[in-house]
């Protein structure tokens, strides 16, 4: 069985973290599967890349500024594969070119075009993990283009649709997907699975769970997504194609605080709901500053100041 892992920046930063990550990975290892990991920048390197380069110009040439914050996830990945091979596992890194990850469009917001994976199919023949740099790839000219925030989860499932793997898991700091962000509502609900539409219309409201990307790649893809907690590895929410009998009528609540507006998302979404909602609000003195709906999700806009109070109506009247 081949695996591809994806560990998100949290899920690296430091020896620990980067133990805990190898331990994974040799876990899956030992119970016989050919692992592929994707890698993004350890904790903050790349924010603090950004800054640094801002430090030196306010307008950093895009082309340079993709060279530097290309150089995070190459930190990650070989310091992943150092890992690695200290607890006897052989592992080679790869940068995005070296992986076969060839990308099109403007740098700082490049998309995937192609994958020739021919060095990634190498690694494996020879029993290695090949750790692989997310959020970059070639571009036309021959130099490095990053993929935009979120690029890296991008990378593990376009990798996971070229080589047909058999499954496909993103590690980060959280534990699954809920009904909301647990950390603002503690009564959120975990979700076991959810449907491919439902993740991909609340990563592009604003959720930071999956980037939406990714989602929309995987649906197009068919690639079935598990969600795990690098620090349990334990449980998991699968983000796959549900049939109509298995999806809830209403999955999940996100925020936009830039934006001031709260979006529920469900095959049930509409009218009738966004109607609820707002004389819901009104009721409890929350002033509606307008209200949205779309193929699958309903928005109302709150005083900022507001968003809490509003999330946790609007999650009791339809997640509880």
């Amino acid at each position: 069985m081949l695996i591809i892992q994806k560990f998100g920046g949290s899920s690296l930063a430091g020896p620990e973290r980067l133990r805990r990550a190898a331990s994974i990975i040799s876990a899956a290892r030992r119970q016989g599967h050919a692992v592929i990991a994707v890698v993004s920048a350890m904790g903050d390197t790349t924010d603090d890349l950004l800054a640094l380069a801002h430090t030196l110009t306010p307008d950093p040439p895009p082309r340079e500024l993709d060279a530097l914050l290309g150089t995070g996830e190459q930190q990650s990945a070989a310091l992943l594969a150092i890992t690695l091979d200290s607890i006897g596992e052989p592992a080679r890194s790869l940068s995005g070119a070296q992986a076969g990850i060839f990308a099109a469009g403007v740098h700082g917001d490049g998309r995937i075009a192609l994958m020739l994976p021919r060095r990634l199919l190498e690694t494996l023949e020879e029993e290695r993990v090949a750790v692989v740099c997310g959020f970059q790839g070639l571009d036309a000219e021959g130099d490095l283009i990053t993929l935009g925030r979120g690029g890296s989860d991008t990378s593990a499932v376009a990798i996971a649709a070229a080589l047909r793997a058999d499954r496909c898991e993103i590690y980060t700091d959280v534990d699954g997907i809920y009904t909301a962000d647990p950390r603002v509502l503690p009564e959120a609900r975990y979700l076991p699975a959810i449907d491919y539409e439902d993740m991909l219309r609340l990563a592009e409201a604003g959720s930071q769970v999956l980037h939406d990307r990714s989602v929309r790649l995987a649906m197009e893809q068919g690639v079935t997504i598990t969600l795990r907690s690098s620090f349990t590895g334990e449980g998991g929410s699968v983000v796959r194609r549900l049939d109509e009998s298995e999806r809830p009528p209403y999955a999940g609540l996100t925020r936009n605080p830039e934006a001031g507006t709260l979006t529920l998302v469900g095959r049930d979404a509409g009218a009738e709901g966004l109607s609820r909602l707002v004389l819901a609000l009104a009721e409890e003195g929350l002033p509606v500053l307008g209200g949205t709906l779309g193929e699958g999700f309903l928005r109302v806009q709150l005083p900022n100041d507001r968003l809490e109070e509003g999330m946790r109506l609007c999650h009791r009247l339809f997640l509880a």
